[in-house]
């Protein structure tokens, strides 16, 4: 067989199992890695390597190397889940490197890092002054965890006791000129509000729009195909129907939120009422 047939063949079968050990080891991204996922990555990728090139090695050798670094790894990250001295043992603990706005040279001198390394891992955590931390941790990954003094902290609602709405995730409705029927009918909207918010940002159709999100507000983001095209003004009576028909939308979906009977029956009853009144003004709507 000629060796570049060969070594494509191997080559193949390599890339084909690293494939197979990423998938099976996780999703773990580069900042997680501690330093023996590090090194256990870069074994197997020199295995692989050489599985691929070199000819003198056994092909049936370098998979056997591959699959008992691929799984020893696996079997480890498993007994780790099931036992907390394994893993203060493999991946280490935690350390303090401020306590109670205190710098522990110690700590310090014990993980081998230096104040402007220090400093330097505070700036990424938007923190620039050494007074305004309470404590700062050294993860087993190598990032750092900072907790601020509570003067520091920026102010929430939650601290000044208001009351906030919460937001839910907004839905996806048109993706490439195509309506998510199932996403806007979940929201409580209806393909006809929908084409009138379009047609209120410049549209006349659903299929000049790329993507559409709507918010747990009923705000609506709509990205069109040709952002510098111009768009033809919206027209004033049909974007009046879209809004009466939004604020029905509006009316049921309260209706569905709420768990008080009345207030039920009484969004209900104004949405019926709405439907009418939407339905009688559509012949004189129409331009």
């Amino acid at each position: 067989m000629p060796e570049y047939l060969l070594i494509l063949i191997r080559s193949l079968l390599s890339f084909v199992l690293l494939l197979l050990l990423a998938r099976l080891m996780g999703k773990k991204q580069l900042s997680q890695l501690t330093f023996f996922d590090y090194v256990v990555g870069i074994t197997i990728g020199s295995i692989a390597a050489a599985l691929a090139i070199d000819q003198n090695i056994m092909i049936i050798n370098g998979i056997i190397g591959l699959i008992i670094w691929g799984a020893l790894p696996m079997l480890l990250s498993y007994t780790e889940l099931k036992s907390n001295k394994l893993r203060h043992l493999m991946d280490g603990e935690p350390t303090v490197l401020i306590r109670d706005g205190k710098i522990l040279e110690e700590n310090m001198k014990k993980e081998r890092m230096t104040v402007d390394e220090l400093m330097l891992s505070l700036r990424a955590k938007n923190t620039f002054r050494l007074s305004d931390v309470e404590m700062a941790v050294m993860e087993t990954n190598g990032e750092i965890s900072v907790l601020k003094k509570s003067d520091a902290e920026p102010v929430t609602p939650k601290l000044l006791g208001m009351l906030t709405e919460q937001h839910k995730s907004p839905g996806t409705v048109i993706v490439d000129g195509n309506v998510i029927d199932a996403t806007l009918s979940s929201l409580g909207y209806s393909r006809e509000w929908l084409l009138g918010e379009i047609m209120k940002q410049g549209g006349t159709s659903f299929e000049q729009v790329f993507l559409a999100q709507i918010d747990s507000t009923g705000n609506v983001y709509i990205d069109f195909y040709y952002d510098k095209m111009t768009q033809p003004q919206a027209k004033q009576k049909p974007l009046l129907e879209a809004s009466l028909k939004k604020v029905q939308a509006d009316l049921e979906l309260f209706a569905l939120d709420t768990n008080d009977p009345a207030a039920k029956a009484m969004y209900q009853q104004q949405a019926k009422q709405l439907e009418t009144v939407v339905n009688s003004l559509a012949p004189y709507l129409k331009e």
